[in-house]
C-alpha cells in the first residue's frame, strides 16, 4: 500500500547533479565520506518526511507518495520541480566600490551577500563584479537514490522522531511521557540557552498537535541540579598523634 498525504516516514537519500555526478546531500555517512561532504559533527541518519507536504523538494515529494515501506529508487527530478529554472533578470552587474572593503577579498565562485540576498561570483572586471542570484542548483537536474526506511505509525514514534527533527541532541537524551491528552516533554540540559529555544518550542508544539491528534495540551519541563549535590564528598583527613619520643641518656 502507498503513502497517503501527511504520513511520517523515514527516508534515506543521497541527492546529486545529473550532469557533473555532485553529491551535494545525503543522510548516509558512507556517502557524505566518498562525496568530500564529511562532517564530524552532523548526524548521519535517514530523514523524517511528512509525506505530499513540501518537506523535500516537489520532484521527490510526489514520487515518494506512490512509494511504500522498503521501495529503494532512483528519482530524477527536472528544475522545474527542484530548484527552479534559471532567471536572467537574477544576474545583476555591480559597482565593485559597493563591496567596500572586501572587493580585494572576492574571487570568481565566492557567495557574497549583497542587499540582504546571496549570490554566486560569475565576472569580475572593469571596476565590476557579476553576481548571479539564482539558486546554485538553478537549471540542473538532480537525481535521488532513496531507501524508504520506514513509516512512523504510533504515537510514541511521530512525538520522537519530530523532537529529533528540531532538536540537535542524541535520542538518548530526548524523553517524554503520554499522560492521556497531555505531553510532558523534558527539555534536555544542552537546549537551555539554544538560540531562539522558544521559537523551537512553538515548531515543536504545531508538529505533535497537527500529527497527534488527541492531544490537548503540551508542557515542557526543565529541570536543573544543584552542583553541590554532584560534587564527590571529600573523605575526612585521618588525624594521627605523634608518639612521645624516647627520652635520650644524659651524658656523664
Amino acid at each position: 500500500m502507498t503513502f497517503q498525504k501527511a504520513t511520517l516516514v523515514l527516508v534515506d537519500y543521497t541527492a546529486k547533479v545529473k550532469d557533473t555526478s555532485e553529491v551535494f546531500e545525503t543522510t548516509r555517512e558512507v556517502d557524505a565520506k566518498s562525496g568530500s561532504l564529511y562532517d564530524a559533527n552532523a548526524r548521519y541518519q535517514p530523514r523524517l518526511v511528512s509525506v505530499g507536504e513540501s518537506w523535500v523538494l516537489k520532484g521527490l515529494d510526489d514520487a515518494l507518495l506512490n512509494t511504500s515501506v522498503g521501495d529503494k529508487l532512483t528519482v530524477e527530478v527536472p528544475p522545474e520541480k527542484g530548484f527552479g529554472v534559471r532567471d536572467p533578470g537574477k544576474v545583476r552587474m555591480i559597482p565593485l566600490r559597493k563591496l567596500g572593503d572586501d572587493a580585494e577579498k572576492i574571487s570568481v565562485g565566492d557567495a557574497i551577500e549583497i542587499d540582504e540576498r546571496t549570490g554566486i561570483v560569475r565576472f569580475i572586471g572593469s571596476g565590476r563584479v557579476q553576481v548571479d542570484f539564482n539558486h546554485r542548483f538553478a537549471g540542473k537536474t538532480i537525481l535521488y537514490d532513496v531507501n524508504v526506511v520506514k513509516s512512523l505509525n504510533t504515537d510514541e514514534e511521530k512525538i520522537m522522531g519530530l523532537l529529533k527533527r528540531r532538536l540537535p541532541v542524541d535520542e538518548s537524551k530526548l524523553q517524554f511521557k503520554i499522560n492521556g491528552t497531555q505531553l510532558d516533554i523534558t527539555m534536555p540540559e544542552e537546549t537551555f540557552l539554544a538560540e531562539g529555544l522558544q521559537i523551537i518550542k512553538r515548531a515543536i508544539v504545531n508538529d505533535i498537535f497537527k500529527f497527534v491528534n488527541k492531544l490537548e495540551q503540551i508542557n515542557f519541563i526543565e529541570g536543573y541540579k544543584n552542583p553541590k549535590t554532584e560534587m564527590p564528598q571529600e573523605k575526612p583527613t585521618e588525624s594521627k598523634v605523634a608518639e612521645p619520643k624516647a627520652a635520650e641518656p644524659k651524658a656523664a
